[in-house]
């Protein structure tokens, strides 16, 4: 056995950033447990396989060039020089031949890096992990994973809805007397935090109660109270729960009377979703929706637990701010065990200083389109890239990078995305593994994980140094500093941090600590935090001139929403029949019974 060595470290697996001890055999990382003693000491089972994943003999090791086909994984090995200058190059070419916006960049999570989102994502949005490096370039397109999940749950439809984001809002599970599970699985995602709390609050007598088509996980190792539903029919239950709730005088009066828009509309809508009509469409028997309104609205403290479940229907927006809009009139908004908003005071800030603008948003793809999406993450939808490629509307896309992503696995029908990629000029993939879009790429860079590089975290009030574990495999380097790179191969490095201890500096800047303060102080520092306090719209908490209100066009919660009706959608939270679903097409139902 060689020399061994435990250090206490940020899991580098995904975004949570837990903090876990890693035990490491003469520099080789061989374990990772739990930091013991610490609130965000804790590990998911991924976690735990984090050096079956940092070693695992697919990786990526060096930057390759093609020599077959395309759909083939024939190449060669070259240097970073070669790599990085061929790219530059192409794109340059490209932009000579067919303007700036014939190239684009598509961004995952890579290595869940913080920095990526912090210090690339576009000028003038609250959070992307869409990148900016190909604006000083001229091109508009910056598409991202943001086009599948996370962004219609966690931006969109609490914006519009409340004027919050999920970033500025909480569920105060260790108050709530009970918890509603509704379109998540706590028990098997990462981070593990939410059902470790689920958990505690179950001990203290909490109830816990699984809305869900599945029995998941999470009820079973819970024991909660389980409620079924038929796929994509969550928006419909949600009305059935409003108007219970107006049918019953148990909502929010003063609320409803005082803070709200679009209320007297909303109780005609859901007029048409009486309990027993809910249960010809949902399966939730009429008893249940009454008795599960009733007791969210009764409980001193129902925090609702979700995740993107409610996404993946035809009207998932309008799904997820029904169960706003029904957790607001039930008087459980921003109430202690309820659905909170943070104290903005108790946020650890973001230098946001130096991001860079879209340098033609109207030229972008797919802002026609879903000018909704586009205006909140700053990027284009991707939906748009097939027909661009394929058949050049509005225009050829020809050069593509693809960071830390897969089209072909993750989006619907991959052989129209199979097809994309192999009709580009050139393709560059940029992962840990050879992807399936790497079978058509000219070339391919290995990127780090987050125990090969040096970066931070940010936690509330907390700042945390992520700091290197172990050596990068083979020449794998750290994304955000391969684009650093190629930013500065065409011409504009200066825009961007070229190093990791840039990193830090710039992340650190106007926060009034140093790297050398933070390292000196054990890697992590924390600002003062203040009280919480509640119902913060009567207080002149949310708004940005300190006037009471919620921070939306008409200042108040927005049931009615002016930013939805402005772009052509219904303002109204309305359900959407799923479009393959039984009642929608009998016909297929008949064939496919089974639906997800």
């Amino acid at each position: 056995m060689g020399k061994i060595e435990h250090r206490d470290v940020l899991c580098g697996i995904c975004p949570a950033g837990c903090w876990v001890r890693a035990e490491l055999e003469d520099g080789r990382l061989v374990g990772v447990e739990p930091q013991p003693g610490h609130p965000l000491g804790m590990i998911c089972n991924i976690g735990r396989h984090s050096p079956a994943v940092v070693y695992d003999p697919d990786r990526l090791k060096f930057p390759m060039r093609r020599v077959g086909p395309r759909g083939t994984y024939e190449f060669e090995r070259i240097s970073w020089d070669e790599a990085m200058e061929t790219i530059a190059a192409r794109l340059t070419e490209l932009k000579a031949e067919h303007g700036p916006e014939s190239t684009a960049i598509y961004t995952g999570r890579g290595s869940f890096d913080m920095a990526l989102c912090d210090l690339l994502q576009p000028a003038g949005v609250a959070v992307s992990s869409a990148s900016s490096v190909l604006f000083p370039f001229g091109s508009p397109n910056t598409l991202g994973v943001g086009a599948l999940c996370y962004v219609s749950f966690a931006m969109i439809a609490p914006h519009v809805t409340l004027g919050e984001m999920l970033i500025t809002m909480d569920t105060d599970l260790e108050q709530a007397e009970l918890i509603v599970v509704w379109g998540a699985n706590p028990a098997t995602d990462s981070p593990p935090l939410t059902y470790h709390q689920i958990l505690a609050a179950r001990e203290r007598g909490a109830e816990v109660i699984v809305v869900d088509p599945r029995r998941t996980e999470t009820a079973r190792r819970t024991d909660a109270e389980w409620i079924p539903l038929r796929p994509g029919t969550d928006g419909a239950l949600a009305l059935g729960l409003i108007e219970v709730l107006i049918e019953e005088e148990l909502y929010d009066e003063d609320l409803v009377e005082n803070w709200t828009v679009g209320f007297p509309e909303l109780v005609q809508l859901t007029q048409h979703y009486r309990p027993e009509v809910v249960e010809g469409i949902t399966g939730v028997p009429a008893d249940t929706v009454r008795a599960l309104a009733r007791r969210i609205a009764r409980a001193r403290g129902a925090a609702p637990v979700m995740y993107s479940g409610l996404e993946y229907s035809d009207s998932g927006v309008q799904a997820i701010r029904a169960v706003l809009v029904f957790w607001a009139l039930a008087g459980q908004l921003d109430v202690p065990g309820g659905l909170l908003f943070r104290m903005k005071e108790n946020q650890f800030p973001q230098n946001r200083t130096g991001l860079i603008a879209n340098p033609d948003p109207k030229r972008a793809l797919g802002r026609d389109r879903f000018p909704v999406y586009s205006a909140y993450r700053g990027e284009s939808h991707a939906i748009a890239l097939p027909e661009s490629v394929l058949d050049g509307v509005p225009y050829r896309i020809r050069g593509l990078l693809i960071l830390g992503a897969s089209l072909i696995t993750s989006w619907p029908e991959p052989e129209i995305w199979r097809k994309t990629l192999e009709a580009l000029d050139f393709l560059v993939c940029i992962d840990r593994y050879p992807t399936a879009d790497a079978a058509y790429a000219d070339i391919v860079l290995p990127a780090a994980t987050g125990y090969e590089i040096t970066s931070y975290m940010r936690y509330g009030p907390l700042f945390r140094i992520r700091e290197r574990v172990v050596e990068p495999v083979g020449e794998a380097r750290n994304d955000f500093l391969i684009l650093a790179e190629l930013a500065r191969r065409l011409g504009y490095g200066h825009l961007y941090p070229q190093s990791e201890e840039e990193v830090l500096e710039k992340a650190l800047e106007g926060t009034g600590f140093t790297v050398e303060e933070v390292r000196a102080a054990g890697g992590s520092v924390q600002i003062p935090t203040v009280m919480m306090e509640y119902r913060k719209w009567e207080k002149g908490r949310l708004r940005p001139d300190g006037r009471p209100g919620f921070n939306t066009p008409s200042g108040k919660l927005e049931i009615a929403s002016s930013i939805l009706a402005e772009h052509g959608y219904d303002p109204l939270p309305v359900y959407t029949e799923p479009g393959e679903g039984p009642l929608a097409r009998p016909d297929l139902a008949r064939e496919y019974p089974l639906v997800f």
